[in-house]
């Protein structure tokens, strides 16, 4: 018989119950044991849920209060130095490592955070040096499977394979130069073994081992080192099922298919392609092979006919007893279900799927390979073909203008008036800014009279009017405060906006929201992503009205902030039926008619940001120059529309930029921001070693820590960055939008930030 498994499943809660039990705890109204608690309490709910939808290998462990990367960090003793000997419980150094803590006479940072391979979902990297002392502290993934028993639900233990723990991290500060984490293998191997043998010893028939890092190149050079782990790791563990997604193997399969494993489990959403090789690579041996056939990653309903080819190639290859039927990834990168969705059309809710409705199509695929009579599964084969004949016949139109303009598309538009060099003169003029100018990211934060406002004016409580009056209000008090510090370019603050892509989307024709459909996208930071369903195209201005009152409050330059076409595309649920290249055209295209109707109104600071563009490489590299060259070029048709005056700017975070700098560079923004403050300088090396020629603004302190940065911290960073880049091509700024922050500790650390430009100014 075929089996089904969901890999891993949403830990948010069906109403978000930890994001609301997570941060009453941050803000001491919740007790350890209220949060234990509702944490069971949405564990329980999950585990319920999978089994009353006959998924047969339901997963456990994977839950996680912050982050799973961070889970293992704290389990395996991998804590850093600064935030041991503090006096905090276990579970406040957990938090503290995530976001950091300043109280009490405690004040430390947090850890470095970055992108979980090509998603949206932010991992806090483990920091690892020769000094780390490995040790089981806890074996999370047998108390979890001890309380699903408990409940008398049988379930899959997750854990994060050893080699992909150590690649994804990152050597501490006091390790040497040439110090390289996955040498630590030796070390860490006794403690998996610790874990593996407990869960065996319970009575853990398999584990679920994910070592996603064996989709990219750089695995390839890591077979020894996978081949010795695991010839250590499988005599004393459940039986493993090495488990993989969101690319393809490769020639990787080669050593896979050797490792003494019990399964394994690959992606055939992101890479279909790759289903025959891994065939014949592992039709020797004795290994059940996994089909990653339902979407860990968008939220359109599966295509049953599609996943039954792919899975009855594989059962006819191997038989039912080798094949299992699963979500392509974990579930985490969905919201919880589409039940809690009472807005959408009966059409449209028929063509999406989230966690728990994936888990009931993976149960379906299975019992149709499986050769089920029952006839609610042959009922449900009919229905899907029904549904998906139904979206395929709406997906087939388009509005003939967006597509005529993408076509007509030429050259020129992708390129400004004139180079950089010539354009910062310009502008150095034009604008008439002091040296080491300060501006923020963006957004300021969003109180609770915000939100509230919001809420009632979708609910009818407040008029249209009332509310603009409350946003004006809003907007006036953050000009205001940023003229008061003494800020140099301002911004309005926001305050009308929900999210950064939601704002943008909702503006614009193509695409759909829904009110509750919410995924993680760091600790207690949830998004709700807007769904592309259909050719994309603006009938209107979208922030030219708020940021022209802004304008009008102030003598100070007003920076118009936007999205960039790419970022709202990877944080979307983007259409699977035409391509990313021609969905990021159509975005850009409709950017381009906002910044220019920014410029007309007389906004000369405008900000298109792109976190997302290194977020949305391609994790094999043979497929990164086609994505680069239309990524780039998505940017530029967006931003190059303006005169030379007009300064534009864009913000990146959490990237690697090493292997695409050039690409960075081609971008043609007058003035970048990045994240700086968590990542140890690492990227001003690398525009040190390329020799980026624009103006650059290092994020000189941590915004998703609610710690607040002293002057002198601060002046210390603006000294580093000035060891790299030269002064007359300097922004002082945040390293992310100030959104989720309270205003007292935002006043205080942007007071310290504006003083430390002061005192570059005078030292300089």
């Amino acid at each position: 018989m075929v089996l089904s498994s969901v890999l891993g499943f949403p830990r948010i809660g069906a109403n978000r119950e930890i994001k609301k039990a997570v941060e009453a705890y941050w803000a001491g109204k919740a007790s350890v044991e209220d949060l234990t608690k509702a944490a069971a309490d949405v564990r329980k709910a999950s585990w319920t849920s999978l089994k009353n939808r006959n998924v047969d290998l339901i997963p456990s462990g994977e839950f996680s209060l912050y982050d799973h990367v961070l889970d293992h960090s704290a389990a395996f003793n991998a804590i850093p130095k600064r935030y041991t000997g503090l006096g905090l419980s276990p579970l406040d150094v957990y938090f503290a490592m995530g976001r950091g803590r300043q109280a009490a006479g405690v004040d430390v940072p947090a850890c470095e955070m970055k992108k979980w391979f090509d998603s949206n979902y932010h991992y806090v990297v483990p920091e690892l040096s020769e000094q780390t002392d490995f040790k089981l502290l806890y074996n999370k993934a047998l108390q979890e499977y001890n309380e699903a028993k408990g409940l008398g639900i049988n379930t899959r233990p997750v854990i994060l394979g050893p080699i992909s723990y150590l690649v994804l991290g990152k050597a501490a500060k006091e390790a040497p130069a040439d110090f390289q984490p996955i040498s630590l293998l030796p070390k860490l191997l006794p403690v998996y073994k610790q874990l593996l043998s407990e869960l065996k010893a319970a009575g853990v028939d398999s584990v679920q081992v994910d070592e996603p890092i064996l989709v990219l190149d750089k695995a390839a050079g890591l077979d020894k080192q996978y081949a010795s782990a695991f010839a250590e790791l499988s005599p004393v563990s459940p039986k493993i099922v090495l488990t993989t997604y969101f690319a393809r193997l490769d020639s990787n399969i080669n050593f896979i298919a050797k490792l003494p494993v019990a399964g394994l489990h690959i992606d055939l959403v992101r890479a279909p392609g790759q289903l025959d090789d891994v065939l014949v690579a592992i039709k020797p041996t004795s290994i059940v092979l996994s089909l990653g056939v339902v979407s860990g990653r968008n939220i359109w309903k599966c295509d049953f006919a599609t996943a039954l080819k792919q899975g009855q190639k594989a059962v006819a290859a191997f038989g039912e007893d080798r094949v299992i039927v699963a979500t392509s990834s974990s579930l985490l990168h969905t919201p919880v279900t589409l039940a809690s969705e009472k807005k959408l059309t009966r059409e449209q809710k028929d063509w999406f799927s989230f966690a728990l409705e994936k888990a009931t199509e993976v149960a379906t695929i299975a019992a149709l390979l499986s050769g089920s009579q029952d006839p609610k599964i042959a009922a449900a084969y009919e229905a899907n073909i029904a549904s998906i004949a139904k979206r395929r016949e709406f997906e087939h139109t388009s509005d003939d203008a967006v597509r005529k303009r993408v076509a007509s598309i030429t050259s020129d538009m992708y390129h400004r008036k004139s180079p950089f060099v010539v354009r910062k003169e310009i502008q150095d003029k034009h604008l008439n800014l002091p040296k080491f100018p300060t501006t923020t990211i963006g957004s300021f934060p969003q109180t609770k009279e915000i939100r509230n406002a919001r809420a009632k004016l979708g609910k009818g409580e407040i008029t249209e009017v009332e509310y603009e009056e409350f946003i004006k209000k809003e907007i006036e008090e953050v000009v205001r405060f940023q003229e008061k510090i003494g800020l140099d370019i301002l911004v309005h603050g926001e305050p009308e906006r929900n999210d950064m892509v939601q704002y943008f989307g909702e503006q614009l024709n193509g695409f759909v929201f829904t009110q509750n459909a919410w995924v993680q996208s760091y600790g207690s930071r949830y998004v709700r992503p807007p769904i592309i369903v259909s050719d994309v195209s603006r009938s209107a201005p979208m922030t030219v009205r708020w940021s022209s009152y802004a304008q009008s409050l102030t003598n100070n330059r007003m920076k118009g902030m936007l999205t960039g076409p790419v970022t709202i595309l990877n944080w979307s649920f983007p259409r699977d039926d035409v391509s990313r290249k021609l969905q990021s055209q159509q975005l850009a295209l409709s950017l381009r008619d906002e910044v220019i109707d920014l410029e007309k109104a007389g906004i000369s600071v405008i900000q298109v940001d792109e976190p997302a563009i290194r977020e949305g490489l391609p994790l094999r590299r043979a497929d990164w120059d086609e994505y680069l060259e239309w990524a780039v070029d998505t940017f530029k048709l967006a931003t190059a529309g303006v005169t030379d005056a007009t300064q534009t700017h864009s913000h990146f975070c959490y990237s690697d930029f090493d292997d695409i700098f050039p690409s960075i560079q081609r971008l043609d923004a007058d003035v970048i921001s990045i994240e700086f403050s968590k990542s140890d300088m690492k990227l001003l090396h690398t525009f040190q070693h390329f020799g980026y020629s624009n103006q650059i603004g290092p994020g000189v302190y941590d915004i998703h820590s609610p710690r607040v940065p002293s002057e002198e911290e601060i002046k210390e960073r603006i000294k580093a960055s000035l060891a790299i880049i030269p002064a007359d091509l300097m922004f002082v700024n945040p390293d992310c939008g100030l959104k989720t922050r309270g205003w007292k500790e935002t006043e205080a650390s942007l007071a310290n930030m504006v003083a430390a430009a002061r005192w570059a100014r005078h030292s300089a």
